[in-house]
């Protein structure tokens, strides 16, 4: 087996989220994401990567792009996500 720099995961999330509100008459798009987010001393957000044994938030975010007017975004945080710090190999 060849040994990769970095390691992967999959996790299946059933996610729900009634966004009907955000769709009015000045509604052009609407960009939703999903993102594993995390604090350390040296940062207060970190997103994504290097979540081996750590706890972390699965963040939904959203933003909004009308059809005139500013952009705006919001978020609704998931807490209480930890990985393994170990995995075993296929």
């Amino acid at each position: 087996m060849r040994h990769l720099p970095f390691m992967q995961v999959a996790i299946t999330l059933n996610v729900s989220a009634d966004l009907q509100s955000l769709f009015t008459w000045n509604t052009k798009q609407v960009f939703v994401f999903l993102a594993a987010e995390y604090s350390t001393p040296k940062n207060t957000l970190n997103q994504g990567s290097n979540l081996r044994g750590r706890d972390f938030n699965m963040t939904l975010h959203w933003h909004v792009m009308p059809k005139t007017g500013k952009m705006f975004a919001d978020k609704l945080v998931l807490p209480g996500f930890r990985l393994p710090e170990s995995y075993s190999y296929r």
